[in-house]
């Protein structure tokens, strides 16, 4: 006697009814869900699998395996199984390898580890995985950093006193950031514009160039007002330095003037008696090894930057006028500087330092 096969018999609730109906009139879900809602919703009616197949446009197959798999796990039934796919080729141990052999020193005759160096030391591991994995961890083999660390034992006492003078001002004084730039040099080379093949024009100049001197540069830059004032000199000695801070007490008559300075020897301690003699005049003294902390210095970058890279003199007393006309040009819409700084826990400055 022949056995009949009777196909699994549907039951659709309500609620399942109505989702099912939703999905299969959507158009913004995938057509493989919306296929399958539509297999059970007939099911559901009392087609047999080949009827519904040629409803569906699918195959009898197609239809009974989603009918069996609704009547098993409802709704959660008609979503994709998790395959198993391929094995991963690297794995969590491999990227336990490459942060282990970044803890090792580079191979002889190299001062740093590379892609191509990475996969030649980790035999089976590909530079282009080394590569992916380091972007992905935020490692940049190329990058580097320099820090200076102070170890002035008066470093917190005397960073407090510079910073509360940027952030306090004493009533009716004039603070004064103050340093020199030595050693400018005014160099002569070829300038011109360079047209590239692909259509961009940009200046550029020639890699030769002849020398023409150096000359250095003492500057103060009023904290309060932005402005800075600035004198020429040959060479950078107390004797300079003193005729510059004559300069300055000369434009502050009778006025409080607190000046902020790094530890270079022409600024102390010699100079006791001039300050003896010129009792409005006040010294603050950044710690050591935190030159980083007088404004000056960010000064010294924009002037760098816009106005000296690049640059090119006949005559020292060319480079002269030019920075003296980039200062008077500054000064027309000098602003004070905005200082922000990131908090930095004691747990974290430990963790840091332990990973240098």
């Amino acid at each position: 006697m022949k056995h009949v096969q009777t196909a699994t018999l549907v039951e659709i609730s309500d609620t399942d009814r109505s989702v099912l109906e939703g999905w299969s009139r959507s158009f913004t879900i995938a057509h493989r869900l919306r296929q399958r809602a539509r297999i059970v919703l007939l099911c559901g009616d009392g087609l047999a699998s080949r009827a519904v197949a040629r409803e569906v446009d699918c195959t009898p197959g197609t239809a009974s395996r989603w009918r069996v798999r609704y009547v098993e796990g409802g709704l959660d039934g008609l979503a994709d199984r998790a395959r198993p796919g391929k094995t991963p080729v690297y794995t969590v141990d491999t990227d336990k390898r490459i942060l282990a052999k970044l803890d090792e020193p580079p191979p002889k005759g190299y001062a740093r580890w590379s892609g191509a160096l990475l996969s030649a030391a980790l035999a089976g591991v590909s530079d282009q995985y080394i590569w992916r994995f380091l972007r992905a961890q935020k490692i940049d083999l190329a990058g580097r950093k320099s820090w200076c660390v102070s170890t002035d034992p008066e470093f917190a006492a005397k960073a407090a006193d510079i910073v509360g003078l940027y952030l306090a001002p004493p009533g009716n004084a004039i603070i004064l950031a103050v340093d020199e730039k030595p050693s400018i040099q005014a160099p002569e080379r070829a300038q011109g514009y360079l047209k590239l093949p692909g259509g961009k024009t940009l200046t550029g100049y020639s890699h030769n160039y002849k020398r023409h001197g150096t000359t250095t540069l003492f500057a103060a830059l009023n904290v309060v007002t932005g402005k800075v004032h600035g004198k020429h000199s040959k060479r950078r000695r107390r004797k300079e330095f003193l005729a510059f801070m004559n300069d300055i007490v000369a434009v502050y008559a009778d006025q409080e003037i607190h000046v902020i300075l790094d530890n270079l020897n022409t600024h102390k301690p010699k100079n006791d008696r001039w300050l003896s003699r010129h009792k409005n005049v006040h010294f603050h003294f950044t710690p050591t090894s935190a030159s980083w902390l007088n404004q000056v210095e960010i000064w010294f970058s924009i002037l760098s930057a816009q106005s000296l890279k690049g640059a090119s003199f006949t005559a020292i007393e060319q480079l002269r006028d030019h920075i003296s006309s980039f200062i008077e040009n500054y000064n027309e819409k000098a602003t004070p500087f905005s200082w922000t700084k990131t908090t930095v826990s004691q747990k974290g400055m430990t963790k840091c330092l332990k990973n240098l």
